[in-house]
């Protein structure tokens, strides 16, 4: 016999794995049942519920609140009414049970104050399309007769719970609610026939805009769709400059998405006026703001005339979302949070939608889609009405949300930061990509081997919800410049832009002078002084696209400075890098762009170069075993320690995460001490 939290961890998972029955993070549901007191040994009834903040599809139980059920029920004779509804949050603290598991969300009530065994508060696009509809309570009863009841919009909380349980104790024939603006509540006496219920009112509300509403609900084509290829390249032109704009009053990072339904919706007339009606659903517009930018301009416009355009109309929006706060703030409200848009909309095109990291920046997208879904399916079959502007302020600017943003843990040195490493696939490179991405940063894994750096993504995003929200693998040969530009477009299409380059990529071929040949000349500097070069001038027009500044490291070499033996074409291509870092620091530096050098020695261990042959070559000219040849190297040191890649992507984040801000042209050694090397 399963018990009630095995059967609502069922059911959570099978609702939230379904995007038609809920989105990411939305939604809760709950199960009552009864457990041993603690501490009087007598069966209590208790409620579980989906805390605050979780998602249902991923659903453990340890994000379950778990309350004593008579107490929650027992807070409905002190609750003070709707003007100070929101001290009931805090009040649930005094039912939780035990630990209490997650922290109890606004929606608990809802939960609690049914007497129904289990319940399902959930936003299917469908249902919200019902609850968004001008004549929603008409088509609620048209659609369900009396088993679905219409429930006029109210924001959520402790009365919306009273209001609910009112509901379904005068109509005991009810399987569930429509929440007017908002979404479905549905409930039953066991887990298995909760989901039905909710299942049957999402699939009958699909079914029935599918046989009664309009074909094309937004209206005629009015912009044509760009094709792939021309679509993700003016994408990636764009989303720099996107990006800048969206970062004004804090740094964002971007997700892109040219999803049929969003093409579809952008190349039609009605888009521009249903878009600024904004989204409805609290879920919705806590993550796409109230409203989207959406570009006025056909897909074909100049490049030139769509971004200034765009810088016009990121100023009205700015301007506009202060007035939207000026119109509805009071002396209790937070301050106001950004500006910028979570949403832009570019017709022929797609939606670019921003965060403070990948994950936000993905839902907030996510969400927009639902929206759309929303607006069609209100649009085929009445017309969309969600709620007022008033009341979305009451909602973003809730003093239960701010609490829960300041509840977030502090964020990392490198977050919302996007970093590029070439030669990322192994030794140093993959090091410095693990480093990063550690310190927070969206991470591009570049090699010439698609199969290393796909190795090095994957471990990196393995703790991710989605492994491609930590980082991604692109294929580069930096000595190619085609290779290394759709490299980095591969870099802006999945995040936004660049702001963080690690030129790493390298190889080392040690002969004496009389024995290098030109191929062995040419082969090294192609890869690391040109490919440096290439690597550096794309990314730097990402950088100044977006305004934000930025960092280029060159993963040099002590052979930069110290003349070491058979080691000519090597050693050249290493001064040539660590002089790139020179100059490039004096010409971006007006751009907030600074370059910086690190001139590692020895770094045998993991690394690829030397697997690749160089250990042996640089051990037979040192006399010693090549397995020896990192202790050999450390011997020589002043501190007679070994350099591992670690030690080298440490001394990257240093130049990197924030605390040598006014530092640029720097070249740092970690070699373990060579005094030959010392920079002079």
């Amino acid at each position: 016999m399963t018990s009630p939290v095995e059967e609502l961890l069922r059911r959570s998972h099978e609702l939230g794995a379904d995007p038609r029955t809920t989105n990411y993070a939305g939604g809760n549901t709950s199960a009552k049942g009864t457990a041993v007191d603690p501490v009087t040994g007598a069966e209590t009834e208790l409620l579980w519920v989906k805390g605050s903040g979780g998602d249902l599809g991923t659903l453990t139980e340890s994000g379950l609140a778990v309350l004593r059920l008579d107490r929650l029920r027992a807070l409905t004779g002190v609750y003070p009414g709707v003007e100070r509804e929101d001290e009931m949050v805090a009040a649930f603290d005094h039912c939780l049970h035990g630990r209490g598991g997650a922290a109890p969300s606004i929606d608990t009530a809802m939960h609690g104050l049914l007497d129904a065994a289990h319940v399902d508060h959930l936003h299917p696009d469908a249902g919200i399309a019902i609850a968004t509809a001008a004549d929603g309570p008409a088509l609620t009863e048209e659609i369900f007769g009396d088993r679905v009841v219409w429930v006029p919009w109210r924001r959520p909380g402790f009365q919306l719970g009273l209001d609910i349980a009112a509901i379904a104790a005068a109509n005991p024939q009810a399987i569930g609610v429509i929440l007017g603006g908002h979404g479905i509540t549905a409930w039953g006496a066991t887990s298995e026939q909760c989901q039905a219920n909710s299942l049957e009112i999402i699939r009958t509300a699909e079914a029935y805009i599918a046989a009664h509403g309009r074909p094309e609900p937004f209206g005629e084509v009015v912009f044509e769709t760009l094709p792939e290829a021309g679509r993700h390249a003016r994408a990636a032109a764009l989303f720099p400059v996107l990006r800048g704009l969206a970062s004004t009053d804090a740094p964002q990072v971007g997700h892109y998405t040219d999803t049929p339904e969003v093409l579809d919706f952008l190349a039609r007339a009605e888009h521009p006026r249903l878009a600024a009606l904004g989204t409805s659903c609290p879920d919705h517009f806590l993550r796409t703001k109230v409203a989207p930018l959406v570009l006025d301009l056909p897909p074909d416009a100049p490049l030139e005339d769509v971004v200034a355009r765009l810088r016009e109309l990121h100023a009205a929006y700015r301007a506009d979302y202060a007035a939207y706060y000026a119109r509805h703030a009071g002396p209790d409200s937070p301050p106001m949070r950004g500006a910028d848009p979570a949403i832009v909309l570019v017709p022929g095109i797609g939606m670019f939608s921003f965060g403070r990291d990948k994950q936000t920046a993905r839902v907030a997208g996510e969400f927009y889609v639902n929206a759309i879904n929303v607006m069609r399916g209100a649009e085929a079959i009445s017309s969309y009405a969600p709620i007022d502007e008033a009341e979305k302020f009451r909602i973003e600017y809730w003093e239960l949300e701010e609490a829960k943003l300041r509840r977030m843990p502090a964020p990392k040195p490198l977050a919302a930061r996007i970093a590029l490493v070439t030669g990322g696939g192994s030794g140093i490179g993959a090091a410095t990509a693990r480093r990063l991405a550690a310190e927070g940063a969206c991470v591009v894994v570049a090699d010439r081997d698609p199969a290393a750096a796909e190795k090095v993504a994957a471990e990196i995003g393995a703790g991710a919800h989605r492994a491609a929200d930590a980082a991604i693998a692109v294929a580069a040969d930096v000595t190619d410049a085609e290779a290394v530009a759709a490299a980095v477009r591969a870099a802006v299409l999945a995040f936004g832009g660049v702001d963080l380059v690690v030129n790493n990529a390298g190889l080392s071929i040690s002969k004496p002078l009389l024995e290098t040949t030109e191929a062995d000349w040419d082969l090294q500097h192609d890869v690391m002084a040109k490919g440096s070069f290439l690597v550096s001038r794309e990314t730097a027009r990402v950088m100044t696209a977006q305004g934000m500044g930025g960092d280029i490291v060159y993963i040099s070499s002590k052979n930069a400075v110290f003349a070491g033996p058979n080691n000519v074409a090597y050693g050249a291509a290493k001064a040539d890098q660590a002089h790139q870092v020179r100059l490039l620091a004096a010409e971006l530096g007006e751009h907030g762009i600074r370059v910086n050098g690190v001139n590692p020695d020895g770094v045998v261990r993991g690394s690829g170069i030397f697997a690749s042959g160089w250990g042996a070559q640089r051990a037979a000219v040192y006399g010693v075993p090549e397995e020896e040849l990192g202790a050999f190297y450390a011997r020589r040191t002043l501190l007679k320690r070994e350099v591992l890649p670690e030690h080298v992507a440490a001394a990257v984040f240093v130049l990197t995460g924030g605390q040598l801000s006014h530092t640029t042209g720097l070249h740092v050694p970690v070699d373990a001490g060579v005094a030959a090397a010392f920079l002079r």
